[in-house]
C-alpha cells in the first residue's frame, strides 16, 4: 500500500532551526519522494518504507528539541502527482 504523509514539526522553543533542517535533510537522504513548502513536508512511498523512516527520523528530531510537536496526516494513496483541476 502506498501512502502520502504530511508532516509539520513545531518546536516550542527558541533555536529550533537546526533540528528542522536536520530532519528534512534526513528525509531527503532516505530515498523517499519528499516535497517541502514553508508550512509542511510531504513524504510519499510504500507504507512500510515511509513509516520505518519516519519512526527513526521523528525520534531523532524530537530528541534534538527540548519541546516539540509533530502534526501528521496520512492518506492511503500516493498523491505526489496531484494537480488541482480549477
Amino acid at each position: 500500500m502506498n501512502i502520502s504523509v504530511e508532516l509539520t514539526l513545531t518546536p516550542l522553543q527558541d533555536d529550533f532551526e537546526p533540528a528542522i533542517i536536520d530532519f528534512i535533510k534526513a528525509l531527503r537522504a532516505s530515498g523517499l519522494k519528499v516535497l517541502e513548502n514553508p508550512l509542511s513536508t510531504q513524504v510519499y512511498g510504500s507504507y512500510d518504507e515511509v513509516m520505518t523512516v519516519l519512526t527513526t527520523e521523528m525520534k531523532i528530531a524530537l530528541e534534538a528539541l527540548d519541546n516539540g510537536l509533530f502534526y501528521m496526516k496520512i492518506v492511503t494513496s500516493n498523491r505526489s502527482d496531484y494537480e488541482p483541476h480549477f
